[in-house]
C-alpha cells in the first residue's frame, strides 16, 4: 500500500477509536500534529472524562456508544449513529483503531462514502484468549474489514506478519508506536519530587508498573514475584476501566502480602515523573501488540522487565535493554526483578541503552510525522512553498 495522494489543500479527517482512555492516550499526538499541519481533526470514540482535557486544547470530539466486545444490537446502534456522522461531515479521511470500533469505523465509511479509508491495527482480538467463537468471529471482522480499507497498518511487526500469514492484507505498512523524548526522559529534579511526595524509603528500589487494572497485564504474578523480591517497592500506575471485565485485580493486589511496600498511585497525570523516580519498569502481560509504556519507561532510563511476546521483543534487547520473561510465570519474573533490584550497574547500563534504542526507534515526531505522510496529509504550507520553488 502507497497511502492516499498528498494534497496541497487542507483536509477533514476523522480519528475513530472505541473509548476516551485510547483517544487520550494513543491519538491525541496524531491529532496535535494533523493540526499543525493545517488539517482539519474530529475525534470519536465513547464518551469519556478523559475527553475533558482533549477539548480544552480545542479539538472537536463526537461521542458514540462504541462497545469493547462483541454485542450486536449496541454494535448496530453505533454504526448507524457513526454513519449519520460521516454523512453530515463529508470527511476526506477516516482514520480507524482498535478492532470493534475500526470493524465499524470501516464499515460506516464505506456506506457513508468516504473517498479514504485507514486503519491502524493495535492488536487482533483473535490473539488475546477468549473461546473459539471470539476467535473466529474476530477473524471473519478482520478479514472483511480490509476489504474495505485503502490503507491498512500496524504498529507492530508480529501483527502485521499475522495479517500477511492470515491473508487479512497482503502489503500492511508498519508504522510503530511513539513518544516524545523530551516528556519522558530521566530527570533528577522530578525524581526527587516524586519520592519525598510518596514517602519512598532513603535508598528503595522502585518498581514501577504502568496500565489498566486488568488480570491480562499479568498482576497475579507480579504480586506473587514480589514477594520473592523484599527490597523493593512496587508502585502501580493506572485503574481500571469502567469498559474492563473480568477479575478485580485492585483487591488482588490488596490481597498480596506487600504491606507498605505496595502503592497504588491510580491514573496519574504525571506519568513521565513517576517513571523518572522509579528504577525498574515491569510489564508481565499475557499480549501486548507495541506497548506504549514500555517505550516511556525505555525513554525514562529505566531497565524493562517484561513478557517474551512479539511486540515486546520489537521493544526490548533481552539482556541488553531489559530482561524478557515467560508470561503467567512467576519464577522467572521474581529472578529477573531480584537480579536488577541487586545491580544497581546493571540497571543503569540496561536504562542508557535503553533509552539510546527508544530514541532511535520510538520518537513520536517521526512515527507520526511517517504516519501522516502515509495518510496523505501534507503540510499543506510546506507544499504550497515546494510547488513555488520548482
Amino acid at each position: 500500500m502507497t497511502g492516499a495522494r498528498p494534497t496541497a489543500s487542507p483536509m477533514k479527517i476523522v480519528e475513530v477509536t472505541n473509548v476516551d482512555f485510547s483517544l487520550r492516550h494513543f491519538l491525541l499526538p496524531l491529532m496535535r500534529s494533523a493540526r499543525e499541519r493545517g488539517h482539519d481533526v474530529i475525534g470519536v470514540c465513547a464518551d469519556g472524562p478523559l475527553l475533558e482535557g482533549v477539548r480544552a486544547e480545542g479539538f472537536r470530539v463526537e461521542t458514540v456508544a462504541f462497545q469493547r466486545r462483541l454485542s450486536p444490537m449496541r454494535n448496530l446502534s453505533a454504526l448507524i449513529a457513526l454513519v449519520r456522522l460521516l454523512r453530515s461531515e463529508k470527511p476526506d479521511i477516516v482514520h480507524a483503531h482498535m478492532p470493534i470500533s475500526g470493524f465499524l469505523a470501516r464499515l460506516a465509511a464505506r456506506i457513508a462514502g468516504v473517498p479514504c479509508v485507514a486503519y491502524t491495527c493495535h492488536g487482533f482480538l483473535f490473539n488475546q484468549g477468549g473461546g473459539p467463537l471470539i476467535r473466529s468471529a474476530s477473524y471473519a471482522m478482520e478479514r472483511i474489514a480490509a476489504g474495505w480499507t485503502d490503507i491498512w497498518t500496524s504498529v507492530s511487526e508480529a501483527d502485521a506478519a499475522d495479517a500477511r500469514r492470515l491473508g487479512i492484507c497482503r502489503q500492511p505498512v508498519v508504522v510503530g508506536n511513539g513518544r516524545d523524548p523530551d516528556i519522558f526522559r530521566p530527570d533528577r529534579e522530578a525524581r526527587a519530587r516524586v519520592r519525598s511526595e510518596l514517602g519512598a524509603q532513603e535508598g528503595a528500589v522502585v518498581v514501577v508498573a504502568v496500565s489498566r487494572l486488568v488480570a491480562d497485564k499479568g498482576y497475579a504474578e507480579l504480586a506473587a514475584a514480589m514477594r520473592d523480591v523484599p527490597d523493593a517497592e512496587l508502585w502501580v500506575v493506572g485503574e481500571r476501566l469502567a469498559t474492563d471485565r473480568g477479575q478485580d485485580v485492585a483487591a488482588l493486589l490488596e490481597r498480596a502480602g506487600l504491606g507498605p511496600r505496595l502503592r497504588r498511585l491510580g491514573y496519574r497525570h504525571d506519568v513521565a515523573a513517576v517513571l523518572a523516580a522509579a528504577d525498574i519498569f515491569v510489564l508481565p502481560s499475557y499480549h501486548e501488540a507495541l506497548p506504549m509504556s514500555v517505550i516511556e519507561a525505555m525513554l525514562a532510563g529505566l531497565p524493562v522487565v517484561a513478557s517474551d511476546l512479539p511486540g515486546t521483543r520489537q521493544q526490548v534487547e533481552d539482556g541488553r535493554t531489559g530482561i524478557l520473561v515467560p508470561p503467567r510465570e512467576v519464577q522467572p519474573l521474581a529472578a529477573a526483578l531480584m537480579r536488577l533490584v541487586r545491580d544497581p550497574d546493571l540497571r543503569d547500563a540496561m536504562g542508557q541503552a535503553g533509552r539510546t534504542r527508544a530514541m532511535r526507534l520510538f520518537d513520536e515526531s517521526r512515527v507520526v510525522g511517517g504516519l501522516l505522510d502515509l495518510l496523505g496529509l501534507q503540510d499543506p504550507a510546506r507544499s504550497a512553498s515546494a510547488r513555488h520553488n520548482r
